[in-house]
């Protein structure tokens, strides 16, 4: 583990922290396991903003020095079977020369810390099939798979583009 790296959660009204997170979503997104596809200039301009102004956000971020190297961003919902909010982890970035330093597990650490200190009841996140060093992490910090019945099965995750 590299005693450089600093985790904490973003400050979206930091200039520093702003231009990390967007560099190091940019990144993610270039990469296969993001889309293989840049963020668009849209996105890039209008994305820190847009986490400030909803208050169910939060994102934590990782830096080597002033280097920025991951990010994590949050999104809170609400689970109706407990009546208590729940925290989904939207994205988990690591710069790839950083991966293996077990940097997204210390973001995700703080990231559980601020659900908790939220009230949250859970966490929840996706992650593609392929993506076997994340699916290994998650599994290893206590992630599983969804199920209310184990006779149902699991929960797939889908989605409808608008």
């Amino acid at each position: 583990m590299n005693p450089n790296i600093q985790v904490r959660q973003a400050d979206y009204a930091n200039a520093q922290d702003a231009m990390a997170l967007v560099l190091l979503l940019d990144a993610y997104a270039s990469d296969p396991a993001g889309g293989g596809e840049g963020l668009s200039e849209f996105a890039k301009a209008h994305l820190v903003p847009a986490l400030a102004a909803r208050p169910q956000a939060y994102s934590v971020l990782a830096f080597d020095g002033d280097v920025p190297v991951g990010l994590v961003n949050c999104i809170e919902g609400f689970s109706t079977f407990k009546c208590r909010p729940l925290v989904n982890v939207h994205d988990v970035a690591v710069l790839a020369n950083y991966r293996g330093q077990r940097i997204a597990e210390r973001m995700l650490a703080e990231a559980e810390r601020i659900a908790r200190e939220r009230g949250a009841c859970k966490l929840t996140l996706e992650v593609l099939s392929g993506n076997t060093p994340a699916y290994q992490l998650y599994q290893r910090i206590g992630f599983e798979g969804y199920q209310l019945d184990p006779a149902m099965g699991t929960a797939s995750f889908m989605q409808k583009w608008l």
